[in-house]
């Protein structure tokens, strides 16, 4: 999932600087002026146009964290939810494993069978895995979709066993609202790409944990998007 080392070229920040603001904007629910204001505080003077071209447009810092597993779960949840974009219905496709973990989100037009067939072979790209079981709500075009693309893996499509999935779309809408909604579809699908793995990166299900175990689990997840971000190691200036 990790892409080659971020190239720093052009900015005049250290390579410190970058992630740090990536990762403010992502984790928490601020705005880009809010996170100008932070590093303000810090003495460091980015305008929030520069965070967003640091959060938006460098593919390489978007890519997703490395999970705390090697390889995603075997039962896979898929769901939708509606969102509104420049005033028009879009719908946003989730797959999540059986530990909460997001592997893919879509964002699309419709939710018909052609665009449930693309979706289910993109997650079967992007994971490089089979699931072996795949759990969906009542929508007719899953189950058309399985059965052209995979349909030897088991099926179960019942409202009350997706709350995996459905849990999964809050902070999502709780975001949506932090941005006053999204302007366009590239954008959303971009922001949420970002945003779907580097939040729960650092939302490890803390109420499981001791305290001890926690401060443990996040020294590993900070070292691993330090290695992302190539933060570590590099000089002071890119």
């Amino acid at each position: 999932m990790l892409s080659a080392s971020p190239s720093y070229k052009g900015h005049r920040y250290p390579v410190e600087v970058i992630a740090h603001c990536v990762w403010l904007y992502f984790r928490f629910p601020l705005s880009f002026r809010e996170v100008e204001e932070l590093m303000l505080e810090r003495g460091v003077l980015a305008s929030h146009e520069t965070v967003r071209r640091w959060c938006e447009v460098r593919a390489d810092l978007r890519e997703r964290p490395a999970p705390p597993t090697a390889r995603p779960g075997d039962k896979w949840h898929l769901d939708e939810v509606f969102v509104r974009i420049n005033g028009e219905l879009k719908y946003l496709r989730r797959a999540v494993d059986a530990d909460g973990t997001v592997l893919d989100i879509l964002v699309q037009n419709r939710r018909d069978k052609a665009v449930a067939r693309r979706f289910f072979r993109r997650l079967l790209k992007t994971t490089r895995t089979v699931p072996r079981v795949i759990v969906t709500d009542k929508l007719r075009s899953y189950r058309a979709a399985h059965r052209q693309v995979r349909p030897s893996v088991e099926h179960r499509s019942h409202k009350g066993l997706n709350n995996r999935a459905e849990n999964s779309h809050q902070r999502t809408r709780q975001r949506e609202r932090a941005m006053k909604g999204f302007r366009s579809v590239g954008g959303a699908q971009r922001f949420l790409s970002a945003f779907s793995g580097i939040s729960p990166h650092f939302r490890p299900r803390r109420h499981l944990m001791t305290a001890h175990d926690y401060r443990a689990e996040m020294t590993i997840r900070f070292a691993i998007w330090d290695q992302i971000t190539r933060a570590a190691g590099q000089p002071a200036k890119a």
